[in-house]
């Protein structure tokens, strides 16, 4: 007699093959096939054809809990008929899953806060463990600032040496919330689909990832393609399209062939990646030079102190015959691969590769940046290819998959046991904490008291900042610093809700700008005002620490040319800052990038004087000497008057003392701006900033980024390339085009003389930015000077240019930020900024 348990599992297995047959793949029929609408009390056809079962009974999907609801709107339109209902808990609840197959599984969980009129689900706060693995730790869907549903992909094993052959999903909420999930999906996984040998980053021996390793889907790319859904891969993932994340697309052209024409040689799965990724690719662009030395970047954020699983896949269906493209692969500015050649390892053309890496980020940074570039062989054709690319999160040592939880144990007696002890510890220790600090507080009274005279006032020392779990619908939220009142010294501490209102609950639409730090929205205050909202994002290497600095350097600082903050927020986990509304917006975009009306001469100068000021004020007017450490045109802010100030002091240090020179200290800033001395030395001085500073001057000159990789070599760096035309005389030739005829020779003159001193190889030969000030007032007052003559008889004005240089604007591009390079065999300014376009292992 055949078992229900036996029915059910080749019922699930007949509904998947069905599927895939729908969609016109039959290469991978899963053993393990659940897909699970949690909450729903029917059976749900998604988009792709897939069939999700509810999960009210049911033998091999068994859900055990104290207390559940289910809760369902049936309003909701815009998204699949999943997210239409949700499976609520108040207390931790465990789904168990029986699988027939042993081996590693594809869990995918699909999360969306439906409305309830009891409880706020965007607002919960949860966990969420499968098999002893964390994968969410205290998950709050309100801290994403995402509007559609939320897909979390994790490959976990099943039926290995620790587990049996079930998948235990444990949802956990905090107290006081509760958990939800809307669908679930085990489906077991093609054998050797992860065991294959990866290559370590740095470079060392190649090994295999342990099966007791968890994997999350942090990026799945198909570069120069579109988007691909479900429907276009046998193994139902989703490859989005690479354009967000290329650092420069003028540097890449997109090529593609007929699907139907790729070949997967033998051995290789088709599986492994769905021949639509293996037909597009980014190719480098032509950049209309004899030999181009460029690379294609790609740049990934990733939260820092995990390993992460890497996988490129490749197909040459750009060389008219084998042995034609060999190039160089990088990742993290460290050679991957040195002269790839496809064809040796698929034999043909049009054939399917891919080779496999691991990246540790546990050294602080938090981006992994992908690079292909031509061979240094020179042997072939400048050229170099990328077809797609994962990348994974792999499980920590304490079996975790999210950076906020160190530990979790399974065993729930002796998590009992170990709670009990534990809050006898913290009692006693609290009754001793309260009896010193009623005796440190009898002290410090009978010394203010006998002594008043002697008492300093010394700087604000940061405590830790409190984590609050909840939602603040109030404005003052009780037992947190949410208050409507100003801080004495670190301006107003603001409400979450009062966040929420100013920026409309964080509407995409009120984006204004993205950093390292995270996004920045408009908002009007209840009072009017109209201010800037910098929302830190959790997964972001630019945390606490820079938190904390920008609220210390700018509570202290308050000038006409630096940007104010009026106050903060830390409440719900939630890092904010809110500064004065700039509407000019960044430097950048007043010179390239955007449909900005072109500044005039007289107005740069003016920006460019302003930004002077500002940093002198940092350098000598605060009551110590700060440095800013990330001088560049994104953080000059220009307000509706075009007056510029200087912003983002995340990365700011306080200068070295009398008695020192410098102050050491880990490498940080952004490349193209980086003070070479600094990268070498690590030892940073106020002139690092007037280095960066002398970048600004050229980019205001010319119009374009401080790196451009789509340039021919020699043009890349725009502090090297003006450096050359300055040493000749021959400034003019690489001016924005829009100035030519409008600037007077006497002030160009002067003005690269400015920069070429702040571009100077060692901080000793620079100037002091109140140097730099004086000077760029004198250039401001030659162009007046020469203004008349040149409006009558344009007699001392630049001509035409004649050789001025094509560019190809990168207006999209951010800044490829610098952060903790231990490295610094590096002599050269030419040797620091070359390593974006040749980055040789270091």
């Amino acid at each position: 007699m055949v078992s229900l348990k036996g029915l059910l599992l080749f019922s699930a297995s007949i509904l998947c093959f069905l599927s895939f047959s729908s969609l016109g793949f039959a290469s991978f029929t899963p053993i393990d096939c659940f897909l699970i609408s949690c909450g729903g009390n029917k059976s749900i056809q998604v988009e792709d054809g897939r069939v999700f079962e509810s999960d009210f009974g049911g033998s091999d999907v068994v859900l055990s809990t104290n207390s559940l609801i289910t809760v369902s709107n049936n309003e909701n339109g815009l998204f699949s008929e999943l997210h239409n209902s949700a499976r609520l808990f108040t207390k931790s609840s465990v789904y168990t899953i029986s699988t027939k197959q042993i081996g590693r599984h594809w869990l995918r969980l699909h999360f969306y806060p439906v409305k309830n009129n009891k409880h706020n689900l965007k607002s919960a706060v949860f966990s969420v463990v499968a098999n002893g693995i964390t994968l969410l730790h205290e998950f709050s869907f309100s801290r994403l600032g995402k509007k559609e549903p939320l897909l979390k992909e994790y490959v976990i094993e099943i039926g290995g040496s620790s587990s049996s052959g079930d998948l235990v999903l444990t949802l956990s909420p905090v107290s006081g919330s509760v958990a939800f999930i809307n669908g679930i999906e085990v489906v077991s996984m093609p054998e050797g689909q992860f065991d294959f040998s990866v290559v370590p980053i740095p470079r060392g021996p190649g090994f295999v990832v342990p099966s007791s390793v968890a994997l999350e889907t942090a990026y799945r790319v198909n570069m120069g393609g579109p988007k691909l859904t479900p429907r276009n891969d046998t193994l139902w993932r989703v490859w989005n399209s690479d354009h967000t994340f290329l650092v420069n697309p003028a540097s890449a052209r997109k090529v593609s062939t007929d699907p139907k024409s790729v070949k997967y040689p033998a051995g290789e799965s088709v599986d492994i990646a769905p021949n639509w990724v293996y037909a597009t690719a980014q190719e480098m662009a032509d950049a209309k030079v004899i030999d181009q030395k460029f690379n294609i970047t790609w740049t990934f954020p990733v939260e820092d102190g995990f390993i992460y699983f890497v996988r490129m896949h490749f197909c040459d269906f750009v060389s008219l015959s084998l042995n034609n493209l060999i190039f160089d692969v990088y990742i993290n500015n460290q050679t991957a691969v040195e002269s790839l050649d496809i064809s040796t390892k698929t034999m043909a053309l049009s054939a399917a590769y891919f080779v496999d890496f691991v990246v540790n980020m546990s050294t602080g940074s938090n981006k992994i940046f992908v690079q292909v570039g031509p061979s240094n062989l020179r042997i072939t054709p400048s050229n170099a290819i990328l077809n797609g690319l994962e990348i994974m999160k792999m499980s920590n040592p304490s079996s975790s998959l999210d950076g906020k939880f160190v530990g979790y144990s399974s065993n729930s007696e002796r998590s009992n046991t170990k709670r009990h002890v534990m809050l006898v510890i913290f009692a006693i220790l609290g009754s001793l904490a309260g009896l010193l600090l009623i005796a440190a507080s009898c002290f410090l009274c009978f010394v203010c008291f006998r002594k008043p005279k002697m008492v300093k006032q010394k700087s604000l020392s940061w405590l830790s900042f409190p984590n609050h779990i909840g939602i603040s619908e109030t404005k003052i939220s009780a037992g947190s610093f949410a208050s409507t009142t100003p801080s004495r010294t670190l301006g107003r501490i603001f409400a979450f809700s009062e966040i929420r209102e100013a920026t409309k609950d964080f509407d995409e639409s009120l984006v204004i700008g993205v950093g390292g730090f995270g996004k920045v929205y408009k908002g009007v205050l209840e009072n009017g005002v109209m201010v800037a909202v910098k929302r830190g994002n959790s997964k972001s290497q630019q945390g606490l620490v820079e938190f904390r600095t920008e609220i210390e350097m700018l509570s202290k600082l308050r000038h006409r040319h630096l940007v104010s903050l009026i106050g903060y927020c830390e409440e719900l986990n939630e890092m904010i800052l809110v500064y004065e509304f700039m509407a000019g917006g960044p430097l950048r975009k007043h010179l390239y990038g955007s449909d900005f009306p072109h500044l005039s001469w007289k107005q740069r100068l003016e920006i460019c004087i302003g930004a002077a000021k500002g940093l002198h004020y940092l350098h000598t007017g605060a009551a110590e000497c700060i440095i800013h450490r990330d001088v560049k045109t994104t953080n000059i802010l220009l307000d509706e008057n075009l007056t510029a100030k200087v912003a983002d002091f995340g990365l700011s240090k306080f200068g070295p003392a009398l008695d020192q020179t410098h102050v050491s200290t880990a490498v940080k800033g952004s490349f193209g701006y980086l003070d070479p001395e600094y990268y070498r030395r690590q030892q940073l001085t106020e002139k690092s900033d007037v280095y960066s500073f002398g970048v600004v001057l050229m980019e205001v000159l010319c119009a374009r980024s401080a790196i451009n990789p789509s340039l021919p070599r020699e043009q890349v760096n725009i502090a090297e390339w003006a450096m050359h035309w300055q040493k000749k005389g021959q400034l003019e030739h690489i001016i924005d085009p829009y100035l030519a005829g409008k600037v007077s020779i006497d002030s160009l003159r002067k003005y690269g003389e400015t920069a070429e001193k702040c571009l100077a190889e060692y901080g000793v030969e620079r100037p002091s930015m109140g140097d730099v000030l004086w000077n760029l007032e004198y250039v401001l007052n030659l162009q007046a000077a020469a203004r008349q003559s040149l409006e009558d008889e344009n007699s001392n004005a630049i001509p035409d240019i004649p050789y001025s240089i094509p560019r190809v604007e990168s207006g999209e591009a951010d800044e490829i930020d610098i952060v903790s390079h231990g490295e610094s065999d590096v002599t050269t300014s030419s040797g620091v900024f070359s390593q974006i376009m040749n980055p040789k292992g270091r």
